[in-house]
């Protein structure tokens, strides 16, 4: 079949789809019975230029499609795949893609480079391709290969460096591979093309570099030829090589300083008087990422060298001219990032690094251009304003928000939708930090608050980009006035307005998009949240009769399936948010009077199974179970296979894993009434755990959920012990095997450790009154396992804090039975002494009931 390798590969794209589908099966039976020949022939038929490009360009697709996925276990699969091939067979078609970079064609060298790049990340963390690089680095001294192969070489060279990490590879071979790529750059014989790729190479080199910086002498020559590579000719190539700084400012920010003076200099020639426009966007993004640094190293507290202080002069004003490069008929709404938006996130940061230190430097610019007859000199005032109220001391904004704020009021009536756009969005901003009157600060009280709703609730009505900031702005007005106990709030009076304005909002059908309906009912949520429950139930009680009836009337709506989801996703989450409210003593009985209606609602939601309103509605259900209890029951017999399907819903994981949740709160509002359903529940928790296809975000709220059931139902999880206990044991030694060093893991790892505290709390707590004998046999293990979450100081606070639980769960509930586990524990003082030590409080009580527990243990 090997032969006719090219004949399928055509025909798999014919626009005769008989044709087609024929092909696609004959290669896919090609790929199932003999998967290394089909992968050889593939590679044979990219590196053969005498083949037509349409079966290489394919052939390369399904390639790189059989190395690599975006899902974990997909990827995992075919990673496997790849390593259990004949070494034979795998060096062939490794050196039928290496020829494939002598090709005269672009487009399958690129393509190669890239499938070299694949295996590579899997060979050589296994030493499986030790001449890889060799290979690659003999291409640059080749005096016979086609102009392109040194262009290809690099190309390879940088996807090799983004695929694997720098620990992969010898340091003999990063200094190898950083001199070729340097050389690349910097040789004037060589094309542009050459100089691009060396570039490109050099971006993803970077990472392997860090002993090269280390050495003052090669620091020196790196540095030397990105900056000339900066004033390149070629665009493309100055672009990447800003890029390059860009990266540098990030990875080796403590060696810059010889540096500065130089890169200040490139930077605001690319800026002002202007490069081209991607060149100074990155120019900019250099200054950014200093600031980044900075700033984290501000909060972490070791010495840094102030090169923002240092250039604030020189660099606020440069940062000010660019917020005057405005277009005219550019889209607020479409995310185009420009130079404009470029200068303002930048001014930004620069506040946030330096603090007071920029306020003088930027109200001059504001004073001289708020009230100018130019569009562009008002909305970057405005702009510049709204972009340095985070970082500056209060005590130093407040006057001048006070000072400026009637002003802003006023800009709402702007002649112009870019500077009505900047103005509500810096009305959000001022709301969002300088309106806490818990506090004891506000640029709002009693006198303007109803000025400023004026302006908002009128300003809801204006072109839908506007609008949407406006969202914001009531956003953070309402948080502002958060009840922090108070018995009444300012905000009350004006709250029917208010909502009526954002149902409004929601309902305008003059936006092509559905981002201003987003805003506004995301806002509307934050006002029902924050509202005062004793002065404002009526208010939201006849909100829920509005949103209901909203809920209602979605399902007949003249439009498509996607629009109408989207909608009732939306109005779910109100809905969520209105019984979260009321599930209060006072205002319960609203809920448990509608609940019947309400849960009609998202039953008949579930019957369209659409996967997006799934999620909104099985949040709103896990709150209307909290708010019922007991009483939910009476929905379950019909619910229960909507909970099957969630549970079962691999392919959408944040579904599962909320529905997970929703199996939580509907065990913690039943208690032992939802015994009937456990084992049907149980049994799809376990199988969902022992799943290859489970996305292992799933995992932990499915722990945290056997901990919920097995409270709810007490002795009863007796039948469920003898599978739940081996997946937490086997969950808490891969814990002990997690990759310290690679956060992303470490933060998983954290999530998974409290869940298994969760987990063994709700089973000491289940089975403590009937059976605590069955958990005897498992305490040592559950002790060795807070042993080593002890020792490891990376944990979070919130495993600390379940940890410590369920060290007293265990005295308490095994009683003298604990006492053998727990006479010798040394760790057991040591890790309570760490906690009474803290400065939480409901750690520090947690602790101490631990205390009193382990305490009773040892002298009955």
């Amino acid at each position: 079949m090997s032969l006719d390798i090219t004949t399928y590969l055509l025909a798999a794209q014919s626009p005769d789809a008989k044709i087609r589908t024929e092909a696609e099966g004959n290669l896919r039976q090609f790929q199932e019975q003999n998967p290394s020949g089909f992968l050889l022939a593939l590679s044979v038929e990219l590196s053969d230029d005498g083949k037509p490009m349409e079966s290489r360009r394919l052939a390369g697709i399904v390639l790189k499609n059989s190395l690599d996925a975006k899902d974990a276990s997909r990827k995992d699969h075919l990673v496997q795949q790849w390593v259990a091939i004949d070494a034979s067979v795998k060096s062939q078609i490794k050196e039928a893609l290496l020829r494939t970079l002598r090709s005269v064609t672009q487009e399958a060298w690129h393509t190669s480079s890239q499938v070299i790049a694949k295996i590579a990340s899997i060979e050589i963390p296994r030493k499986e391709w030790p001449d890889l690089i060799g290979s690659l680095l003999n291409n640059m001294t080749q005096p016979d290969g086609p102009a392109t192969l040194k262009q290809a070489t690099l190309e390879t060279l940088g996807y090799v460096c983004e695929e694997t990490s720098h620990e992969q590879l010898e340091q003999s071979e990063v200094n190898a591979i950083l001199t070729a790529v340097v050389q690349g750059m910097n040789c004037a014989q060589h094309s542009a093309e050459i100089r691009l790729a060396a570039t490109r190479a050099l971006y993803n080199a970077l990472a392997f570099a860090e002993t090269n910086f280390k050495n003052e002498m090669e620091r020196n020559y790196i540095m030397k030829v990105v900056c000339e590579t900066a004033t390149s000719q070629e665009v493309e190539i100055r672009q990447a090589a800003y890029e390059c700084l860009v990266a540098i400012a990030s990875m080796y920010y403590i060696v810059l300083e010889p540096y500065m003076q130089t890169l200040f200099e490139l930077t605001s020639k690319a800026v002002n008087p202007g490069d081209e426009e991607v060149v100074a966007l990155q120019a900019i993004e250099f200054w950014s990422s200093i600031c980044d640094e900075e700033i984290d190293i501000q909060e972490s507290e070791p010495p840094h060298s102030h090169f923002i202080e240092k250039a604030l002069q020189f660099l606020v004003p440069m940062l000010l001219e660019t917020l005057l490069t405005q277009e005219e008929d550019q889209d607020q709404d479409d995310g185009t990032w420009n130079l404009s938006m470029a200068g303002g996130t930048c001014l930004g940061l620069v506040a946030r690094t330096v603090g007071d230190a920029v306020v003088p430097l930027v109200m001059p610019f504001v004073e001289a251009n708020i009230s100018s007859p130019q569009w562009r000199c008002r909305e970057a005032a405005t702009f510049a304003f709204g972009s340095i109220l985070e970082g500056p001391n209060i005590e130093t904004l407040l006057p001048l928000v006070h000072a400026g704020l009637e002003f802003l009021l006023k800009a709402m009536n702007d002649q112009n939708d870019h500077v009505k756009d900047t103005t509500a969005w810096t009305l959000s901003r001022i709301f969002e930090l300088l309106h806490c009157p818990a506090s004891g600060f506000s640029v709002i009280n009693a006198a303007n608050l109803q000025p400023i709703l004026g302006v908002l609730l009128e300003g809801i009505k204006d072109t839908p980009h506007v609008a949407e900031k406006i969202c914001g702005a009531i956003y953070y007005l309402a948080q502002g006035f958060e009840e922090d106990g108070a018995s009444s709030s300012t905000l009350t009076p004006y709250l029917p307005q208010i909502i009526a304005s954002l149902m409004a909002a929601a309902d305008r059908t003059d936006s092509n998009d559905s981002k201003l309906r987003s805003a506004a009912y995301e806002t509307l949520n934050e006002v029902v949240r924050c509202a005062n429950v004793p002065e404002t139930a009526q208010i939201i009680e006849q909100l829920l009769h509005v949103v209901m009836t909203k809920l209602l009337q979605s399902f007949d709506l003249p439009v498509d399936k996607e629009k109408q989801g989207d909608l009732q996703a939306l109005l779910c989450a109100v809905l969520q948010v209105i019984i979260q409210k009321l599930n209060v003593d006072e205002t319960k009985q609203i809920i448990l009077q509608f609940a019947d209606q309400i849960m009609t609602l998202f039953l008949r939601i579930f019957s369209c199974r659409s996967s997006t309103v799934h999620e909104e509605a099985m949040l709103a259900i896990g709150a209307l179970a909290y708010a019922t209890g007991q009483e939910f029951g009476k929905y379950m017999s019909e619910f229960y296979k909507y909970l099957e399907m969630g549970l079962q819903n691999f392919e959408e994981y944040q579904v599962c894993s909320i529905t997970v949740g929703v199996v939580g709160d509907i065990s913690r509002a039943m208690d032992d009434k939802i015994l009937p359903y456990c084992d049907g529940i149980m049994s799809l928790l376990l199988k969902d755990l022992s799943s290859g296809d489970l996305h292992r975000s799933v995992k932990p709220p499915i722990f945290s959920c056997f901990g919920d059931i097995a409270l709810a139902i007490g002795a009863h999880f007796e039948k469920y012990l003898g599978y739940a206990i081996p997946m937490l044991q086997s969950a808490s030694e891969v814990c002990a095997q997690m990759d310290t060093n690679d956060d992303e893991i470490m933060e998983y790892g954290n999530l998974l450790r409290r869940s298994i505290f969760e987990a063994y709390s709700g089973i000491l707590q289940g089975l403590k009154d009937a059976k605590p004998e069955l958990l005897v046999p498992h305490a040592k293990h559950l002790l060795q396992f807070l042993e080593f979450v002890f020792r490891d100081k990376q944990r979070d606070d919130s495993v600390t804090k379940a940890a410590i639980a369920v060290l007293g769960d265990l005295a308490d509930a095994l009683g003298q039975n604990a006492k053998i586990f727990l006479k010798d524990c040394s760790f057991c003082v040591e890790f309570i002494h760490e906690c009474l030590e803290s400065g939480d409080e409901q750690l520090k009580d947690t602790a101490l009931w631990t205390q009193g527990m382990i305490g009773q243990v040892m002298v009955s």
